[in-house]
């Protein structure tokens, strides 16, 4: 199972347009997505006050675009070692590899809890 991170904003854009696409695909190439057990780490670490946030919950044998295993780009994220692998998105993800879409909301201390997948 592979997870991403994005704004209900541009889930909605996703939709009307037929595919999603990060900002990240622009500017580097290729989409950030986490397994179950970094995406909370990833949450923590970089989505800190947002309240907007849907997790995409992504069937990788639907995956049209290739996917690679690697190793965190840039800093990881705190919990995270430089030797974990995470799935990189080399290309717009089709809808139909979305199996689910679920809320994703911080807690009150603003910390992110896993809701059920």
């Amino acid at each position: 199972m592979i997870l991403h991170i994005t704004s209900r904003a541009e889930w909605n854009e996703a939709q009307v347009r037929g595919e999603y696409i990060a900002p990240s695909l622009q500017t580097e190439g290729f989409i950030h997505c986490s397994t179950e057990k970094q995406v909370l780490h990833v949450a923590n670490a970089f989505y800190r006050g947002k309240t907007d946030l849907v997790l995409l919950k992504l069937d990788e044998a639907q995956l049209k675009p290739e996917l690679k295993w690697e190793p965190p780009a840039g800093s990881p994220a705190p919990g995270i070692s430089d030797s974990d692998k995470f799935p990189h998105i080399f290309g717009p993800i089709n809808l139909t590899a979305v199996a689910s879409v679920l809320d994703f909301e911080p807690d009150p201390a603003g910390m992110f809890i896993l809701p059920p997948l």
